[in-house]
């Protein structure tokens, strides 16, 4: 089982992002941490023994060491943290001191993702971001200088106006503060987004798309970077194993205002509502906008999309018989190959095709 906790914060709202996050206003912070401590108590088994631990956002490293400590404290008066083999939290690139992050590493914290996103600094002002490139590196070494075992940087392509050589550029500069994982996120325009009300739902371009693709497992596996999911790449096994898990499709609990859980064919998403889902709590009450129970049909179609995505590829159980002559066509087209297991791994070419190729074994 693994954990997922949501801080909805934000310094500036960004104007891609499609995450249930807001800026902090009068938010009661104090009203917010004892809620997820209350919501732990009220979903989790007693003694819960969580394998990952996810700190996401919005920007967890906008709680104060007062607010982080009381809500890890009160967290472990319900979980049983002696099995946690990787402890994940998000932050921005210039929203933390040594000091925040020397707390984060006597806590435990073992994996900081850094939402670097660009190394150009007219891209990152498009972005809506606060940093600037010399404060991506300047926080990575802040990161090694206090122990922190794991640093990965989030990049994104396919950006408004950026060109295949300023991809090239962020790339390298990426590397060359050698991360233990970087992520690469092809930009898509999401409804509710300020980028979807500017460019439209199909601003991208595939040939851009596909040239920046695999300009990434180009440059990341020649330095030594494991290719293991489409967007993410790891050196040394620093692979996420927390979003590995979900993409094993393993049972994962989700707390706070607008997190996501399933737990067997059971899944949940909490209002999108920090006010409400406070005033839930404190009354002893979950906060749930959905809750459904999902068919074995639209699990296994769910199963499909996320493996496929993997170098582990695409195990035996969810393959089917009458998937064979998909199947052939796949290793006839090159974009797929089949262990002696038979397991289903796609090629680079194939990962391109990832959700055609799902939806055509449905």
């Amino acid at each position: 089982m693994h954990l997922y906790i949501h801080v909805p914060f934000c310094n500036k709202i960004c104007p891609y992002c499609a995450f249930y996050k807001h800026r902090l206003g009068h938010t009661d912070i104090r009203g917010y941490v004892n809620g997820v401590i209350a919501e732990a108590k009220l979903r989790l088994p007693q003694g819960y023994k969580p394998r990952t631990i996810y700190f996401g956002g919005g920007t967890p490293s906008m709680l104060s060491p007062t607010h982080l400590n009381n809500l890890v404290n009160g967290l472990k008066e319900q979980i049983d943290f002696s099995e946690v083999k990787e402890w994940s939290f998000e932050t921005n690139p210039a929203t933390f001191t040594p000091a925040k992050v020397e707390q984060w590493v006597k806590l435990g914290i073992t994996r900081v993702s850094l939402g670097a996103q660009s190394f150009e600094p007219d891209l990152l002002q498009l972005l809506g971001r606060e940093h600037t490139p010399e404060q991506i590196a300047h926080s990575v070494h802040m990161l090694r200088d206090a122990g922190m075992p794991q640093v990965n940087l989030d990049l994104m392509f396919s950006l408004p106006g950026q060109s295949v050589e300023q991809w090239r550029h962020t790339l390298q500069e990426a590397i060359a503060l050698q991360p233990n994982h970087i992520s690469t996120y092809n930009l898509t325009y999401e409804e509710d987004t300020a980028f979807f009300e500017s460019y439209g739902a199909d601003a991208g371009d595939e040939e851009t798309d596909v040239a920046m693709f695999t300009l990434a497992d180009e440059l990341l596996t020649s330095a030594g970077y494991r290719h293991y999911e489409i967007s993410n790449y790891a050196r040394g096994g620093a692979v996420s194993h927390h979003n590995l898990a979900c993409w094993r499709g393993e049972d994962y609990y989700g707390l706070g205002p607008g997190a996501c859980g399933t737990v067997g064919n059971i899944r949940y998403r909490n209002t999108e509502n920090t006010p409400t889902y406070i005033a839930a709590m404190a009354q002893g009450q979950l906060s749930e906008a959905e809750r459904e129970q999902l068919p074995p049909e639209a699990r296994r179609a769910e199963l499909l999309g996320l493996q496929l995505r993997t170098d582990e590829g695409l195990p035996p159980g969810l393959i089917r018989a009458q998937d064979a002559d998909f199947i052939a066509m796949l290793q006839t087209e090159g974009l797929a190959t089949q262990t002696p297991e038979g397991k289903l791994l796609l090629t680079l070419k194939g990962r391109l095709l990832a959700d055609e190729i799902a939806t055509g074994l449905m």
